[in-house]
């Protein structure tokens, strides 16, 4: 197929903006599930392996620092060779690369596999976005943001749920197996259905911004995925920690000083690109991220149910982000982004503050509510954020624009699961008790509540008629 420059993209249609935006969201799905499959299926493999279980969760951190060194390349490689070629290598080492593990016969095959995933992952999530920007005009970016976002949604609370019964019912080899029709597929749709483009005068390669926004970003998110590890001890967390952002300070020096930067920071100017990704919306994506993490542990440790009936209780909570799509649009058209940011914001906030208030005896009805409304308003956040990202981006810039949104995002999940964390951990210790308990929840949401609430309140910020061309919302109606 002969790549077309960007500048000359065939015209679009609406049905097309859509189809593009659900074959990358299947996708999306692929590797979004596997992210979250895996945690339940970890004793069962480190038994098959003869390994101890903790000592597989190595697997998960090979998988999360591939990604860490590989996504800052994936703009770059998406202008040089395509975006459409290098989703579609993307999807292909992600199939592969979990048929590899679902073969694997020991824990060094294991981590190998892992690695090559996490390649095809850090290249998936930022061109597959770049993919949709270039195939849907601003009217259409909405619905089209609304598709992908929706694994990012699903996937996090039905994975676990997934991996258990796999895992119990099968083995834990199917848990990387399932990924193989969904990967088939999905390389079937790109090749059929995705047109080609390419960037019509390519840069040169910033190796010297590579390596500094690689080790950075890799660095800062591997130091905090440890706190959530206090048992591995507190010094290295911090050196890793503290030495991603020294190495992630000169990386931004270099890319605002470089004649042809790997990453251009100018999106950072758009306002509505900095406040939804690098201000008020990474400190919500915090609260956001910590919410599914602390949801289980409440239901299992505070509540004391079983797996099961804990997973039916976060299955209201998957039902609520389900249930927001089909009003998220007409929504957001009749109100605007900034009313919609701040109110849904403070309602989120309220939701995640009032896990915290139930308990054991609160009736089981009030709690299916209460996780109705807390996805029903997350799956409005993270839609709102998502769009408003790229409503001001112009073309030149969204192939970066991609790439720092998805690092932000990585950092965000990373953090907010990380925070989630020392509060637990923090509260434990200062009541001196061997186990969690039902006030280290309470403590826990109320502290995640207080963060989503802080950032709601700062998309205030934005002028009425923020994204207004995306949203189709006309200020003073």
């Amino acid at each position: 197929m002969t790549a077309l420059p960007e500048t000359e993209a065939l015209p679009e249609t609406a049905t097309n903006a859509r189809r593009v935006a659900l074959i990358v969201a299947i996708a999306f799905f692929m590797q979004l599930l596997d992210s979250t499959i895996i945690s339940t299926s970890l004793p069962q493999m480190g038994q098959s392996f003869g390994v101890p279980a903790v000592a597989m969760s190595i697997g998960i951190t090979v998988y999360m620092l591939t990604m860490a060194v590989f996504v800052p390349l994936s703009g770059w490689l998406a202008d040089r060779f395509g975006a459409r070629n290098i989703f579609l290598v993307a999807i292909a080492l992600f199939t592969l690369a979990s048929l590899a593990c679902g073969f694997s016969q020991n824990l060094t095959e294991f981590v190998a596999a892992r690695a090559v995933q996490g390649l095809g992952s850090a290249l998936m999530t930022p061109v597959g976005r770049i993919l949709v920007l270039r195939n849907a005009s601003k009217s259409e970016l909405l619905n089209a943001t609304a598709l992908i976002t929706w694994p990012a949604l699903f996937a996090p609370v039905v994975g676990p749920v997934l991996g258990g019964f796999i895992t119990t019912t099968l083995s834990w080899h199917w848990n990387f197996f399932i990924n193989i029709p969904l990967g088939l597929v999905g390389l079937a749709l790109v090749a059929r259905f995705i047109p080609g483009d390419r960037e019509a005068d390519p840069k040169p390669l910033d190796w010297p911004g590579f390596f500094l926004t690689s080790l950075g970003l890799a660095c800062l998110l591997y130091g905090l995925e440890r706190i959530a590890h206090p048992e591995d001890g507190m010094l290295p967390t911090i050196a890793l920690i503290a030495a991603g952002i020294v190495i992630g300070w000169l990386a931004v020096r270099h890319l605002r000083r470089a004649p042809h930067p790997l990453l251009d920071l100018s999106s950072f100017k758009v306002l509505t690109f900095a406040i939804s990704t690098l201000a008020a919306g990474t400190i919500f994506r915090v609260a956001i991220n910590a919410t599914p993490f602390l949801l289980p542990l409440l239901f299992q440790l505070g509540f004391g149910l079983s797996p099961v009936d804990a997973g039916l209780m976060i299955l209201a909570y998957f039902l609520g982000n389900l249930g927001m799509k089909t009003v998220t649009t007409p929504t957001l058209r009749r109100f605007g982004f900034r009313p919609v940011m701040v109110v849904n914001g403070i309602i989120a906030s309220a939701s995640i503050m009032a896990c915290g208030v139930i308990s054991p005896q609160t009736p089981h009805a009030l709690v299916v509510a209460l996780m109705l409304i807390a996805g029903l308003s997350r799956s409005m956040q993270f839609t709102a954020l998502n769009t408003l990202a790229f409503a001001d981006i112009d073309a030149a810039q969204r192939s970066s624009a991609a790439t720092l949104s998805s690092m932000l995002q990585q950092v965000a999940m990373l953090f907010g699961v990380a925070v989630a964390a020392a509060i637990l951990n923090l509260s434990q210790i200062a009541r001196a008790q061997p186990a969690l308990d039902l006030v280290d929840f309470r403590i826990a949401f109320f502290v995640i509540g207080a963060i989503g609430l802080v950032a709601a309140l700062r998309f205030l910020v934005l002028p009425p008629a923020a994204g207004a061309e995306v949203s189709g919302h006309v200020p003073g109606n």
